[in-house]
């Protein structure tokens, strides 16, 4: 039975940041997105956004020639308004909802066990697209990282994270990987539970995931972190100003085209064209 219900789980669309969105150039990722919506609703959720105006009309130009059959948007100003009945209604006919970015704690702090998330977590179970970005990417693990200091070697107790969405289990994301120097935070992410996997996506980057098989597409990389053999780790013990000692991490380097399987823990390369 547990079978039958993975099979009917949607896709992961999960976006690492400043996916290319002019619509002069190739936008493959949002490309990828519209292929899989297949003239469907999206539902662009800024929920993430303190201040949103601005994405939505930016987001209309880069899905307008991509044959996505309608566009609207969804925004909750306060968590009082997630049970409101049109803004339920936004997300039950959807093919697809695509979080933008932002603060990461808006999303689960304004959705968290509501009604919306009760439909986007329909929406997956029936087969549809779950699409995030930024803030929208870290939201869907079912632990979130919230924060911690970028571009140094990561210390101690530099690290804060939070319960997610839940939407991926045993795998913990951080996005805008290379490009501010995260690798140090996600390998204390993982220190703290070596049980999950985790993934760095680079800006204009996506770790598409079906099921327990992942596969890489845009013009950057990701970075698998896998903590399962690891033989020491100073994390629970060490001061929290002191270094992160972690040894025998195993990381994976993905590029565009390569897979990744989540259950047996194997890359899968690219195949040759």
């Amino acid at each position: 039975m547990a079978e039958a219900q993975d099979a009917r789980k949607g896709t992961l669309i999960i976006i690492g940041g400043h996916e290319d969105r002019d619509p002069e150039s190739k936008r493959t990722i949002l490309r990828e997105v519209a292929r899989r919506i297949r003239g469907g609703k999206l539902v662009l959720a800024t929920v993430a956004s303190h201040q949103p105006q601005g994405y939505f009309s930016d987001y209309q130009k880069a899905f307008a020639d991509l044959e996505i059959g309608e566009l609207v948007e969804l925004y909750v100003e306060d968590r009082t308004k997630a049970g409101d009945r049109e803004k339920l209604q936004v997300v039950d006919d959807a093919a697809g909802i695509f979080f933008s970015g932002g603060d990461q704690l808006r999303i689960t702090s304004q959705i968290g066990d509501t009604g919306i998330e009760a439909k986007v977590r329909a929406l997956f179970e029936r087969g549809g697209i779950i699409a995030g970005t930024s803030a929208g990417a870290a939201a869907m693990s079912e632990t979130m990282l919230v924060k911690g200091t970028s571009g140094e070697t990561h210390r101690i107790g530099d690290l804060h994270m939070s319960p997610g969405l839940g939407l991926i289990r045993d795998v913990i994301i951080d996005q805008h990987f290379a490009e501010r120097g995260r690798f140090g935070r996600l390998l204390g992410a993982v220190a703290h539970n070596p049980r999950v996997l985790g993934l760095g996506i680079d800006e204009d980057t996506a770790a598409v995931v079906d099921g327990d098989q992942l596969q890489v597409i845009g013009s950057g990389a990701v970075y698998v972190v896998d903590g399962q053999d690891v033989t020491h780790s100073n994390v629970a013990e060490a001061r929290p100003e002191r270094v992160l000692s972690m040894h025998d991490v195993r990381v994976h380097v993905l590029g565009t085209g390569d897979g990744f399987d989540l259950k047996t823990r194997k890359p899968v390369p690219a195949k040759s064209s």
